[in-house]
């Protein structure tokens, strides 16, 4: 690599907000002072910059978005010392192309309301209602788990991903058009009934559902809806009048319009309950007027030392791999304090991003020089979006002449060759990774192949033993090794660096996979679940509006295998009706454990997972093949589902609906051809072996018409 030579970059010039005639004074507080309280480098004035090398810059790359890597829209905005000096938006609102894109078009930005959780529990701390590291029951009295650890929870465990939680126990959180409060109302519930993954403070992993329990922290102390805290806090002295919750009055026409390949027309609203964690409306300009708080140019907000407490190296806080080029170094609510590549030019950049089904987010600050970008879209994902918003700041350094040249993408070159160790051999196994399981091999010719279990046969990737005790791809582009750590457990590292063509290149580095330690069962609870190989089992404690009917699977399929006996996937087997996932995982690949349970009641088996209720193919019916039929919702509030016989399949089903109800129609493979909610039709043909889910209050009742 070549590597960029001092002159190329320009330090920032950190002026103290406070000046004294003592020099030797004015040199102390200005090296002591937090980055937040600096005025903006002045290195060149922004009044002097036209920014219109970033302007067709950013909008060329917001173009390849849209038009090669199928984001349906985008919108982004670039602030410069509490100035908007570049805004823009780009792709299609709505399939006919009438509703025009404008920086007032509002987007979810997923877990991005994780900032605005944060700020607003450093609003708490700085009026001294909130001790970042007192036990959360000290707030929170009625928070309880199975898990005695639970007490030592800190309100930092919950902000730096450290409390141990699961991590995701988000049960009827997203909805279409419906902006029910059960999963937020129900989730000290959810928790009572969870043990922890890990000690609290052990290691830093995503987890969702700390900042739930943040959120509800920040209602009980202040004693206002998480939703008027924040627009009394932050959002109305920072002028985002366009930033909303799904408890705000939002005009449906106002959001950009979200897309499904499931589905031919736009989808409904789509509303992230547990608000907090992710289910903030916004738009690019308004989150980069949020920025303002993280560069010290808005006062009365958070203080200086809060700002600086957030961008702390928190991730060091527990066990993680050697530092390297990254886009994860958690902070306090920041996914990363030294985002790459700004890290490469000496620059510190903080970043969120975030990710629901249909929208996405990427806010990107220098707090050093009152800079920051800010990327929302329709389609696509937030790592994608990070790219452009990092654009818009490279490209700003340049016009004012902060750095003079970009940086070479990086790579660990063409793999050399070297002799493999015996010991080196004994790595290869089983390894646990997010929701899935890796096989590694290895070959007498230095390789080592790296494949997932559920893929297809031949999908397995080569990497090549190098000199330095690692392996690497043919494309240079990943490099592994493996690490034991302190608690004993063994880990595949990965670091990388993902290029996407045209916009530009991400670095990573964790912990990917954990190694499975052997667990051999007793015949009686191995045959247990072998019995359940190959079942399915259907959803029953959805709501009706869930977006669980038409994106994810509300039919799971129990696959055991028998590479990794005593598991099923990753989670470990520990009784004839249990498994829990057991891996240690800082990062990303350790997100969302799950403890499974099955139980049986008149003659169904019931498992729970994540708060998901599934029942067994016990529970399913035949549809009554006449002319006409009812079915009702029971006192359980439980959905209900029907087959299709092969004497139904091809005829018309139309079905009078109850006024809280709908019904979703799969077909044999399990993708669903119909969700009412979504497409407004009570009428379909019903295919051949496919299945029905009616959805609804307790009562309500569904008439079912056939014809041919």
């Amino acid at each position: 690599m070549v590597q960029q030579e001092q002159g190329n970059m320009r330090a920032p010039k950190r002026i103290a907000k406070k000046r004294t005639s003592i020099v030797a004074v004015t040199l102390v507080l200005t090296m002591l002072a937090p980055m937040s309280a600096m005025a903006a480098p002045t290195t060149s004035s922004s009044s002097n910059l036209t920014y219109e090398t970033t302007k067709k810059t950013v909008a060329e790359k917001a173009k390849i978005l849209t038009e090669t890597y199928g984001t349906t829209s985008v919108q982004y905005a670039l602030i410069d010392s509490g100035e908007i000096v570049v805004s823009g938006q780009t792709g299609k609102n709505d399939i006919n192309n009438k509703v025009p894109l404008t920086s007032n078009t509002i987007y979810g930005i997923g877990s991005t309301s994780k900032m605005v959780l944060t700020a607003a529990v450093m609003k708490l701390v700085d009026e001294g209602k909130v001790d970042l590291d007192l036990p959360v029951v000290n707030y929170l009295p009625d928070f309880k788990m199975k898990d005695d650890r639970y007490t030592k929870i800190t309100p930092r465990m919950l902000l730096n991903h450290s409390s141990g939680l699961l991590g995701s126990s988000g049960s009827n959180a997203t909805l279409y058009g419906d902006n029910d409060t059960y999963s937020h109302d129900t989730f000290l519930d959810q928790l009572a009934n969870q043990n922890l993954k890990a000690d609290p403070g052990a290691y830093s992993v995503y987890c969702n559902d700390g900042f739930t329990l943040a959120e509800i922290l920040v209602e009980r102390v202040s004693g206002m809806g998480f939703t008027a805290f924040i627009h009394k806090y932050i959002t109305e002295p920072l002028d985002m009048k366009h930033t909303k919750t799904p408890q705000d009055v939002v005009d449906p026409a106002a959001m950009a319009g979200i897309y499904s390949p499931l589905f031919g027309g736009q989808l409904p609203q789509e509303n992230y309950n547990i608000i907090a964690t992710g289910g903030i409306y916004s738009t690019a300009e308004d989150l980069v007027k949020f920025s303002q708080i993280f560069t010290g140019e808005v006062q009365g907000i958070l203080s200086s030392n809060s700002v600086e407490a957030m961008e702390q190296e928190e991730y060091k806080r527990g066990m993680w791999p050697e530092d390297s080029d990254t886009s994860i170094s958690y902070g306090l609510g920041w996914d990363s304090v030294n985002l790459y590549p700004f890290s490469e030019y000496g620059i510190k950049a903080v970043t969120k991003g975030g990710d629901t089904i249909s929208y996405h987010s990427s806010l990107v600050v220098l707090p050093e020089y009152n800079l920051a970008a800010a990327v929302t879209s329709s389609g696509g994902t937030s790592a994608k979006d990070q790219f452009i918003a990092s654009e818009l700041l490279l490209s700003v350094l340049e016009e004012k002449g902060i750095i003079t040249e970009r940086k070479p993408e990086k790579s660990f070159g063409v793999p050399v060759k070297a002799d493999m160790s015996k010991e080196i051999a004994t790595y290869a196994g089983m390894y646990g990774a997010n929701n899935s399981v890796k096989k590694i091999e290895m070959n007498h010719a230095g390789q080592m192949m790296v494949s997932t279990l559920a893929a297809p046969s031949g999908s397995a990737q080569t990497y090549t033993y190098t000199p330095d005790g690692t392996f690497v791809n043919d494309k240079g582009t990943e490099k592994l090794k493996f690490v034991t750590e302190k608690n004993g457990r063994t880990y595949l590292w990965s670091r990388s660096y993902i290029s996407l063509p045209g916009l530009g290149q991400l670095a990573f580095s964790e912990y990917q996979a954990e190694k499975l330690e052997a667990n051999e069962l007793p015949q009686d609870i191995t045959a247990s679940w072998e019995q359940r190989e190959g079942k399915r089992y259907y959803v029953v404690n959805q709501k009706y509006t869930s977006t669980v009917y038409l994106h994810s699977s509300p039919i799971l399929s129990i696959q055991m295998n028998k590479e990794t006996p005593g598991y099923m996937s990753n989670s470990k087997i520990i009784g004839a009706n249990e498994a829990v996932t057991e891996l240690q995982i800082p990062g990303m690949a350790g997100r969302d454990t799950k403890e499974i349970n099955f139980a049986k009641k008149n003659g169904v088996e019931y498992t729970t997972a994540v708060g998901g209720v599934y029942a067994s193919e016990e529970m399913v019916q035949p549809l009554y093949s006449g002319k006409k039929s009812v079915t009702t919702i029971q006192t359980d509030g439980y959905a209900k589902w029907f087959s299709i016989p092969a004497t139904v399949k091809g005829k018309v089903m139309t079905v009078e609906m109850p006024a809280n109800g709908a019904f979703a129609v799969y077909d044999q493979t399990g993708i669903c051809i119909n969700h009412t909610v979504v497409s407004g039709k009570n009428e379909v043909v019903l295919p051949e072996n496919g299945r029905i889910v009616f959805a609804g209050e307790v009562d309500s009742t569904f008439e079912i018409s056939l014809k041919k």
